[in-house]
């Protein structure tokens, strides 16, 4: 090629490049704007827009958002959607299945329809960012589809009291999608159902708040009920004394259904509150007919309550390595009755942590620890 063809090609590119740039637009929305509300914005929003909500309430304001590489946020402070009754295609408040999305500064309150499935967003498609998000008393907080490519990350958020009190919708409902990624975010008071459940085929569970707390009846503290990958590193769980189920944390139990079914718990601070029978973990053994691998770590817990973290594995149906975790009282923490669970001296730790290593690539040593309200910090 040419000099001469490569300064065309060249001029051409970058034409290109500014008439998409030019393209991209922030569009801004609030009652005073010309576009006035949610369900507006996300008819004339175009793929790569920035989209500017001014704070305030949004009443029955829903929508559907199917753009891609769009950032939907907050302005001046926070935007809250209320449902009233309303939901986009009788799913949810909102509706995503575009392509990249990133939403920050929303909170999402009381999504209920007539499947009693109704949620803040239902997210059926393409690869969706949350940070600084609440859900608030709706049927789920988040409900997926479980379409094989989509992607949920979601960062110092909350989820609090949702669910239909059923025991079939929950806090956050993740389907069979590719990867889950969750941090620094708050999870309680799930109505009966699970404060975290996924069925995502890799989930990243770092350095959260999942705590059921006085008058919480959460049935799973956290779930996994086909397996898959599932790392779950540097958490404060706490299963409550009104839970309706007596394990804390579950694996497997609905069938492995991906190639790769590994879990690995390592750093957490585990609380049981229930009277009695509670259990730390449950992992389900491998059917003779459908044998599959399955690899189970636990290092480096603390545990409030008593027991341990093998009682609920079967090491002759999984590959199982649990070691150095300890039971510890509530004297070690700063306030545990109140789910506080920094070390009261940090300065000496009850355990010494050894080394957990790699899995498939991740850094299993906590590199950072849970803050509330929803925040995280070095360690």
């Amino acid at each position: 090629m040419n000099t001469r063809l490569l300064q065309r090609v060249g001029i051409l590119l970058g034409s290109l490049l500014c008439s998409l740039a030019m393209a991209a637009q922030v569009l801004q929305v609030g009652p005073t704007r010309k576009v006035a509300s949610l369900a507006a914005a996300s008819v004339v929003a175009k793929s790569g827009d920035t989209v500017e909500v001014d704070a305030g309430t949004y009443a029955a304001d829903v929508a559907i958002w199917s753009q891609s590489n769009l950032i939907v946020r907050a302005v001046g402070g926070r935007v809250r959607l209320l449902a009233l009754g309303a939901a986009a295609e009788g799913k949810g408040i909102w509706v995503v299945r575009g392509g990249a999305m990133a939403v920050q500064g929303f909170d999402f309150v009381g999504a209920k329809v007539a499947d009693k499935n109704g949620a803040g967003i239902r997210f059926e498609k393409g690869q969706l960012s949350i940070k600084d998000c609440t859900f608030t008393d709706n049927e789920n907080g988040i409900l997926t589809s479980g379409d094989k490519d989509a992607e949920l990350l979601i960062e110092n958020s909350e989820f609090g009291n949702n669910g239909f009190g059923d025991g079939f919708s929950h806090n956050l409902y993740v389907g069979a999608i590719k990867k889950l990624t969750v941090t620094g975010s708050y999870f309680h008071h799930a109505k009966v159902g699970h404060l975290l459940k996924s069925r995502a085929a890799e989930n990243h569970i770092f350095y959260n708040r999942l705590t059921d707390e006085t008058g919480g009846r959460a049935s799973y503290e956290l779930e996994f009920p086909n397996g898959g990958l599932a790392y779950v590193v540097g958490n404060h769980i706490q299963q409550g004394s009104q839970t309706e189920n007596p394990t804390m944390i579950s694996f497997g139990a609905e069938g492995y259904k991906w190639p790769h079914n590994e879990l690995y718990l390592v750093g957490n601070t585990l609380a049981d509150d229930r009277p009695s029978n509670g259990k730390w973990l449950a992992v389900k053994p491998v059917e003779a007919s459908k044998p599959v691998a399955v690899v189970v770590k636990a290092m480096n817990n603390l545990l409030v309550g008593t027991g341990g973290l093998d009682a609920g594995v079967d090491a002759k149906q999984a590959i199982v390595d649990i070691r150095n975790n300890l039971n510890v009282d509530w004297d070690v923490f700063v306030q545990a009755s109140r789910q506080d669970y920094r070390l009261a001296n940090p300065a000496k730790p009850p355990l010494k942590p050894l080394d957990p290593g790699t899995a498939n690539g991740v850094d299993l040593t906590p590199k950072r620890e849970y803050v509330h309200p929803r925040q995280t910090r070095g360690v």
